[in-house]
């Protein structure tokens, strides 16, 4: 059954969002139509110079659209054939835990986390019990990881240009233990950090007793000068940088900004920290990984990608500080249980497909989102290239007194200052964009609430 370009003019509407790329916006009326009923499963898409013209766009903006249907299992296009739109292969699981979307009374927004896939992570906890029995056999003592885990970590990175082997990875229980190792191991007296940066950072390098340097980080970038002057301040101790989707900005860092980074980090003796658990949340509409810095130990985990309820996360370094860290009186505690290694082992073979579900998803979101809050004169933002939540700058109202309305008004976010190491940042404020549209339909009219027009 074909299609027919007015049908298809008629079942998106006015589909154009401010602000918002052209393709995604036509991608993201695509699917709101399919979900509606609008345009029928089984059907055939007009041609896509056709289709172009009957939307008033460029052949280019409808392929790269269909593209990414394409990813998320939309559509079906067979070579010198129509697109024929689906529903995915398998009911879409929801990306954020059900304490985002208010099915327990309240919507929380205070930790920027995902739900678990759940056929997925169900199916990779199966496949790991089944042959865990030489693990089970073994003492379950910690070490530097399971040598499967290891190897498929390294391989990883080789595979992504940066040469690595087994004995430069050691596992531990997430990215947060990652940092506390690497804290407590080298005890920095001073330590660079992002203002805004993650929050949870913040109390593990203070509990490691490092007197914190911030650098201010926008929407748009590293102030170099911040930069220089935080490296300077925290020489010979360490630096902890979020370069890909920064955490709460989702600003991404630029290659000559990372080379400066580097040579900063050479200058000072600093110990240059990178936190990679966001960089597989790359919402542009054709992914592609930045540059790592060089010199940087890297911590990573699947806690933002995946779920933050498997507790596996890793370090990689010189094979000499690694060697150190795992005879560290902290390397034990800080450890990755053995099964959930085994199931992280088990889950990153199908990791790819779930985080194409999860970018699809989380780029859906996103454009709902700002597509309700563009245009409004009591606040201003950019559309973040990646990651998981809106940086808000507050253009009158403090963050504190709009988190206090929200959260009367039965919505939990966290003001500016919870991610400021010097305590500013009083008009800013992180709007996660896990939730579903429906639920951020309802956190857009808490805002419009909790803001009071001027």
């Amino acid at each position: 059954m074909r299609i027919g370009d007015e049908q298809v003019v008629r079942a998106l509407g006015e589909w154009r969002r401010p602000g918002v790329p052209l393709l995604t916006s036509l991608a993201g009326a695509l699917r709101e139509a399919v979900l509606d009923g609008r345009l029928r499963t089984g059907g055939e898409l007009p041609a896509e110079r056709r289709l172009a013209a009957a939307l008033g766009v460029s052949r280019g903006t409808v392929t790269a659209a269909l593209a990414v249907l394409r990813d998320g299992g939309w559509v079906r296009t067979r070579h010198g054939s129509a697109s024929t739109v689906r529903l995915p292969p398998r009911p879409a699981e929801p990306v954020a835990p059900l304490t985002a979307t208010g099915e327990t009374g309240r919507i929380d927004l205070r930790r920027a986390v995902p739900a678990a896939p759940g056929a997925a992570y169900l199916a990779a906890t199966l496949r790991a019990a089944e042959r865990a029995g030489p693990l089970l056999a073994e003492g379950g003592e910690p070490d530097a990881g399971l040598p499967e885990l290891r190897a498929l970590l390294a391989a990883r990175y080789t595979a992504e240009g940066l040469p690595t082997r087994p004995e430069q990875i050691l596992v531990t229980a997430g990215a947060r233990a990652a940092l506390a190792l690497l804290a407590g191991h080298l005890r920095p007296r001073a330590a660079a950090v992002e203002v805004p940066t993650y929050f949870d950072a913040l109390r593990v390098l203070r509990g490691a007793g490092a007197r914190l340097a911030g650098c201010r980080v926008g929407t748009d970038g590293w102030d170099p000068d911040q930069l220089g002057t935080a490296f300077t301040a925290a020489a010979g101790g360490l630096a902890y940088l979020v370069p890909d989707f920064q955490n709460p900005t989702g600003a991404l860092m630029t290659a000559a900004t990372r080379r400066a980074v580097a040579a900063l980090a050479a200058r000072h003796r600093v110990t240059l920290v990178v936190d990679e658990t966001m960089r597989g949340l790359d919402l542009r509409d054709t992914p592609r990984p930045a540059p790592r810095i060089r010199g940087a130990v890297l911590i990573g985990s699947p806690s933002k990608a995946v779920w933050g309820g498997l507790r596996v996360g890793w370090i990689r370094g010189p094979a000499a500080l690694i060697g150190a860290l795992r005879h560290d009186p902290l390397g034990a505690p800080l450890a990755a249980a053995p099964m959930q290694q085994l199931i992280a082992a088990e889950l990153f073979g199908g990791e790819e497909a779930v985080l194409r579900h999860r970018r699809a998803e989380l780029r859906r979101q996103r454009d709902h989102l700002c597509a309700l809050l563009a245009g409004d004169g009591r606040w201003r933002f950019d559309v973040p290239p990646g990651g998981l939540a809106l940086w808000l700058r507050l253009t009158e109202a403090r963050a504190d007194t709009v988190v206090a309305r929200a959260g009367a008004d039965g919505l939990a976010l966290l003001p500016g200052q919870s991610f400021a190491a010097d305590g500013t940042l009083v008009h800013h404020l992180r709007v996660p964009y896990t939730p579903p549209p429906a639920v951020l339909d309802r956190i857009a009219a808490v805002l419009d609430r909790a803001c009071p027009r001027g």
